[in-house]
């Protein structure tokens, strides 16, 4: 993958991942409105927390080689 795909890849999951906190948020704030009671809640924050895992992970390899991107 060139710079220029890295750079485009980069700003995609930037985007994706700040989506998710805002989700992740939203979550957490229903999980207390219920009182930590409500198991979909907790499983769909658990599905959102992997997947912006995953994300930074994938943000974290795309620099392995220190390039500016």
């Amino acid at each position: 993958m060139d710079d220029d795909e890295k750079g485009k890849r980069f700003l995609e999951l930037i985007d994706e991942q700040s989506n998710l906190q805002w989700s992740i948020v939203s979550k957490v704030s229903a999980l207390i409105k219920s009182e930590w009671q409500s198991s979909n809640l907790q499983n769909e924050l658990k599905e959102l927390v992997q997947k912006h895992e995953s994300i930074t992970k994938e943000l974290n390899s795309l620099d392995e080689n220190n390039s500016m991107l």
